[in-house]
This record gives C-alpha cells, structure tokens and sequence, in this order.
C-alpha cells in the first residue's frame, strides 16, 4: 500500500493514477497518524512554498514528517516536495522548510531564460541509484520557477543536476529518502519507469558521499521545443461531445459541426506518437456553469488515467453565480479542473476583462482569477489564451497600440498592422493589444502564453511569426506558438525565427496530414532540441 500525502493543492490526481497504473494500490493522508503508519509515502507538491508549508504546519504534518525521513522508511518529494525538504525558498520569505537538506531554494535569475521552466530537460546523475536501472538518457518533464541550489553542504544527498541558466539540484537520494523537481508522473514511460523503482524498492539503496558524474546524459542538459496538441471540444448537435476545429474559429462545415473524434480516445493517440503535451479547450464553456459541465470533467479524468503528459484545460473558468444565487470564484472552477486531472488551466476572455480592469487603476487587487489561481497553485499554473486578429493601419502613428510591418497588407495597401484582443470566440474586439495583454498578465501572476492568431486559423500558411516575437520580446514568461501550421517546415520556421518554447496544431494532427512524429523527424534534421 502507497501512502499519498495530498494536502489540497494541484492535480494529484496523475501521481494517484500513475501509482495505480504500475500496479500498487493507494491510499491519502487524513490524519498525522496516516504518516507514522506509512510504509511508503508519496508527498506530490504544488504551488507556492509558504502555502504548501502553512498546510503541513495546519494539519499537523510537519513532525511526523520529519519522523518518517529520519527513520529513512521510503520517502518520494515530487516537484514542491523536494523544495520543502531544504531550509527555506525565496518564494515566501521567512517560512521554514523541513530543514531535512541544508540550503536554499531560489528564484531563476540568469538572464536570457523564460521563468517559469516548462518542458522536458535532461539530467546528469551524479552517483549510482537502483532508481535509475535502465534509464537511457531520456528528457523528464519539469514545471517550475524556483530550483535547488549546489552546495558543499548539500553534496551528499545530490542525485541529479540539470541545466537551466544555471546547474541546480534536480534529483535527492540518501538511503531510502529521495525526490526529485521534475514530475515522473508526467515524463511518459521513462518517468513511469523512475516511480516504479522508488515503489518497489524494499530496503536501502547504496548511495555514495563521492560525487561522480555517469556516462548517463553528458554535458550540460538543454531544454526541448514542445509539440503540443490541441483539442477544441464542443457538443455537437447531436448532443454529443466530439474533437471539431474551426476555420478562423467557424467550426461549422455544411451547416454540421466538424467532427474529428473524441476526445479521450484522440488524448491517447497523441500521447502514444510522442506528443509534449496536450491541450483542451471547451469552446462553449462560456455558455454554460462549467461546475456543472460533468462531460468536460470526465475527459479529463478518463484521460488522466491513461495519458501521462501534461494536460492543459481551458474554457469558462472565471467567477459564476448559480441560478440559486451561490457564488463562485474563478479559483473554485479551476480547483475541480485541477481535481479532474488538469495540470494547467488556460484562461482567455476572463483575462481580457481583468486586464482592461487593471490598466484602469493599475493596482492589484488579489480578487482577479489570475492573481487568485496563481496565489494557490503558482504561475505556472496558469495560461493565458489570447485570441487576436490584425487591425490594419496605414502607420504606426495613426493608433496607440504596438504596431508591426505586416508581411500581407491590408485590403487598401495598409503596411502595419497592430493586434486586437478578442473575447466570446473571437466575435467581439476589444481595446487592447496581444502584447499589452501578455505583459499585464505575467505581471499579475500568470506563467505562460498561448498566443494564437484568427487571421491564421485553419488556413495552413504558417504561423504569424510578426505577432509571435512582438509577444515572446514583451514578455519573461514562455511563449506557445499556436495557429496556421500546415507543413513540418512551420514548426522549424517559428522555432529558429523566434524565442518561443513550444508550438501547438490542432487540425493537421487530427485528421493526420501531419503525424507528431514527422514534426520532430524533421526538427530533428534542423539540430532543434526536441524530446
């Protein structure tokens, strides 16, 4: 029996699935003696250091806890659990860690990187752990803004380094004690592979106070250009919930809604042909109270159990009033989705409407579902969806927004061109532009940008590579390239012409014009990092 430390906090719901998937039943943590009588305890942590700490100080959890490691019985920290296994992070000032490892965690500083890092890096093993039996080297899947920092001090619980900026501490190991920043849970076979060991494991590891690094991934690891897929699900008219995709975000064809599949079924084929990551977006949640949009979270719980990437959610996650009067908060919805399975949320409209909010008074108030999402589950929790079309202009100085040379002119032989936000699908323009909106938001707290473009959508001639660098240079956060891609020359194109991290499709994997694997065939052909 796997004992899971959940203290409220992120989708635990992929470790739960991951534990059962290799076989082991599970149970959670209700009470400080659940932890005294663990044989073996699974402590995944998400969101911000202080919250996590104040939970475990709440529940009574901090002591036996401690008791636990000490007494070296079997100990996994995901993610935030190895954070909190040092002294303190600069995330919350003054809040104890569990002081099991000496040092502090802190903020990515180095100049030239996106913080948070998202994606699949490598790691370097820095001495021999039967965790590790049969590794090849692969890319695992990290999410964060704060890492580990190498000391004298700390040398001898070091397990793995990666590369990120700087070398930081992505993997721990003294005897049965270990945890790791990045996510095995959602590394695919590999990470599996890495849990499997820890659970099976029934006495001590040998572990060595030498650091020697292994033949296992040499040099300095690099971080991977994501592929991502994109699912937009709708009901159809049928009633049924069905894979569609629009043509400048008309989803109809021939008076029906296209209909490219379903959505669990269409997950797990693109987790089986190498996809980073996969994206839903509900694009009638904004019709209806998503609490209540129990087809949309069974998805995601069907596809959690079986595809173990990172899943993405968006569509209606903002503040609701019931018909009944209760009220809602934007932090409310996206906690069932996180829940259900979701590793991030994407937030579209909503966003528009708190940054118009915002540049009015230029004070943060804590009540936006930006600010609220991130205060909980960190910033790199949260997506922002933006949604802009081009807004011809004949120069730069006829509006006051960012303007760019268009590479199509407009319908009078316009040459610039600057980017409209849009809300409810695109229907309704607003007063803000792509990049004023991506700034304000990572300035609320938000931890990436999906940037999609309608003059681009479904017409296969690439992405708007003008909008895409105009946001990815407002920006420290990373930048998702989505819209227009129709040949795997787009992929290589948007990545050595911009900064960006990853690059989403939708039509083009689903009706398999253009298969994930041919996209990273040829990227690999282009000497671009990929997994």
């Amino acid at each position: 029996m796997i004992t899971l430390l959940d203290y409220g906090a992120g989708n635990v719901r992929s470790v739960r699935n991951a534990i059962r998937k290799l076989g082991f039943d599970v149970r959670d943590v209700r009470s400080p003696n659940d932890i005294l009588d663990a044989d073996i305890l699974v402590f995944p942590g998400v969101g911000s250091f202080g919250t996590a700490m104040s939970r475990l100080k709440r529940d009574g959890f901090i002591a036996p806890l401690l008791d636990h490691i000490r007494k070296d019985k079997p100990f996994l920290g995901i993610c935030l659990g190895l954070q909190t296994l040092f002294e303190g992070s600069e995330e919350s000032p003054g809040v104890p860690g569990l002081g099991v490892i000496p040092g502090l965690v802190r903020r990515f500083d180095e100049p030239g990187i996106s913080v948070p890092q998202i994606g699949w890096n490598g790691i370097n093993l820095r001495k021999d752990s039967s965790l590790f039996t049969g590794f090849g080297g692969e890319k695992l899947y990290f999410v964060h803004s704060f890492r580990a920092v190498l000391l004298p001090e700390n040398r001898d619980w070091v397990l793995t380094t990666t590369n990120y900026g700087g070398e930081f501490i992505s993997g721990v190991q003294k005897g049965r004690v270990a945890a790791f920043q990045f996510h095995p849970e959602k590394s695919g076979e590999p990470g599996l592979n890495i849990l499997g060991h820890f659970l099976r494991q029934t006495r001590p590891t040998r572990t060595s106070v030498e650091v020697t690094p292994l033949a296992i991934s040499a040099g300095e690891t690099r971080l991977a250009k994501r592929i991502i897929a994109c699912l937009d699900v709708r009901t159809n008219d049928a009633g049924d919930l069905v894979v569609t995709k629009g043509d400048q975000y008309d989803v109809r064809e021939a008076g029906e809604v296209r209909n490219l599949g379903k959505p669990v079924e269409l997950a797990a084929r693109y987790f089986a042909e190498g996809a980073d990551e996969i994206t839903f977006l509900n694009i009638t949640a904004f019709r209806d109270f998503p609490l209540k949009d129990q087809p949309m979270l069974e998805v995601l719980r069907r596809t959690s159990e079986n595809v173990f990437v990172p899943l993405t959610i968006g569509g209606g996650i903002r503040e609701f009033t019931d018909s009944e009067g209760r009220h809602y908060s934007a932090l409310d919805v996206a906690s069932e989705y996180f829940r259900s399975g979701a590793d991030k949320i994407s937030i579209g409209s909503d966003a528009v409407r708190v940054v118009e909010d915002y540049l009015k008074t230029r004070q943060k108030t804590g009540r936006s579902s930006i600010e609220q999402i991130s205060g909980v589950y960190g910033n790199q929790a949260v997506v922002i969806s933006i949604d802009p079309r081009r807004v011809y202009v004949r120069s730069p100085e006829d509006t006051r927004h960012q303007t760019v040379q268009a590479s199509v002119p407009g319908p009078h032989g316009e040459g610039y061109c600057w980017y409209q936000c849009t809300v409810k699908g695109g229907r309704e323009g607003r007063d803000v532009d792509a990049a004023e909106l991506a700034r304000t938001c990572e300035e609320l707290g938000a931890g990436e940008i999906l940037l999609n473009c309608i003059d681009r959508d479904g017409t296969n001639s690439g992405f708007e590579i003008e909008l895409i660098q105009q946001v990815a240079d407002a920006v420290s956060i990373p930048v998702i390239a989505s819209s227009g891609a129709g040949r795997v020359e787009h992929f290589s194109e948007v990545f050595e012409k911009t900064n960006v991290e990853a690059a989403l499709a939708a039509g083009i994997f689903h009706r398999q014009e253009v298969p994930i694997a041919d996209v990273k065939d040829h990227l690999r052909t282009r000497k671009i990092e990929i997994r």
